[in-house]
């Protein structure tokens, strides 16, 4: 159940992966894999379920040991927060990726490739859904890739029609949307980083497709735009969003912003009347971990464009980057943080005539 107080705290999904389950040179090098990499893990085939299941709940426990009041299973069992998904799906070739250029200069990258009608043939997140309902009593999220970014990180050979593709990719996120709300999880969240990134594409039939993903979902309903993992994207990063306002037309119920890194010009929040803002109060691109107090002028400088009552305070993004304890240590402090603020809010109640 979601937390009755002001100012809950959530993560935007990933946290770090233990060292003794994948191999950080695999993981670091190059980008954000897109299909399933050979030599990702480290344990062998017949350990690797028990193995995942250690990974979650030591993720799981840490986010409670931090004070964090909706948890995720950190996506340990995730190569990426996409790959996992794209490549379960029917109509996305299992052995013949797509080559689409890189970044960088002259490099490529392997993506999904589409070669016929995108279908979900059976729950692909469900299990590890469940395995995080079991663990613990807290509330839960679960992040599933949204159909925007799908469709516009993989080669189409099959629909050659970005709309139909994305539309597509959103019938078999709801298909999932539904089975993780049936199975008990609090808030599904659609990562959509390919919003900011083709944000002309997006203002054609984003909203669509997400609206179409989250129909019928019995649940709170969470979407994540962002500017690239800082360990991937580095450097300054704009401090507005091209596609933003246009989220507030959508049905998703709360908005996930990286704020602290790219220094977001806060009036930003303004274009989202309706919503509820998971506010990014954790710098991802710096090593040095926040103080509390710091966390908390984030809050407070939010707090002059909308009330508490809408207001999440999580890390800019996934976290599975940083090493562990200072990933750790950023959750401290934004749980401490936010609990500053929270006591100063309950002062100004009890004083108010």
């Amino acid at each position: 159940m979601i937390p009755d107080k002001l100012l809950p705290t959530t993560v935007v999904g990933s946290y770090p992966q233990p060292d003794w389950l994948v191999d950080r040179d695999v993981l670091t090098r190059g980008t954000v894999p897109r299909v399933l990499q050979r030599g990702f893990w480290r344990v062998p085939d017949a350990s690797l379920t028990e193995s995942l299941d250690d990974a979650a709940t030591v993720a799981i426990r840490d986010m409670e040991r931090a004070g964090i009041d909706v948890v995720t299973d950190g996506e340990v069992r995730r190569q990426s927060y996409s790959s996992t998904f794209a490549t379960a799906l029917a109509g996305v070739d299992p052995e013949r990726p797509g080559i689409v250029p890189g970044r960088r200069a002259g490099t490529t990258v392997e993506v999904p490739r589409v070669v016929g009608p995108i279908a979900r043939t059976g729950p692909v997140l469900l299990d590890e859904a469940r395995y995080l309902r079991r663990a613990t009593d807290r509330a839960v999220k679960v992040t599933v890739p949204g159909p925007f970014t799908l469709s516009q990180q993989c080669v189409d050979d099959y629909y050659r029609d970005p709309r139909a593709l994305a539309l597509a990719f959103a019938d078999a996120v709801n298909a999932e949307v539904r089975d993780l709300f049936a199975a008990g999880v609090d808030v599904v969240q659609l990562d959509e980083p390919w919003l900011q990134a083709r944000a002309g594409a997006a203002r054609e039939f984003a909203v669509e497709a997400i609206d179409r993903a989250l129909d019928g979902a019995e649940g709170v309903t969470a979407l994540h735009l962002c500017f690239g993992y800082a360990a991937k994207v580095p450097g300054a990063k704009p401090n507005a969003y091209d596609f933003l306002e246009e989220l507030d037309a959508s049905s998703v119920h709360q908005v996930s912003i990286e704020a602290a890194q790219p220094g977001l010009d806060l009036r930003s929040l303004q274009l989202l009347p309706s919503k509820t803002i998971i506010l990014g109060a954790l710098d991802l691109g710096d090593p040095v971990v926040e103080t509390p107090e710091t966390v908390a002028g984030r809050i407070r400088a939010a707090l002059r464009h909308l009330p508490p009552e809408r207001l999440v305070l999580a890390p800019d993004c996934g976290m599975k980057y940083l090493p562990r304890p200072v990933a750790f240590a950023k959750l401290q402090a934004l749980a401490q943080g936010a609990a500053i603020v929270r006591r100063e809010l309950e002062i100004w109640e009890d004083a108010a005539p």
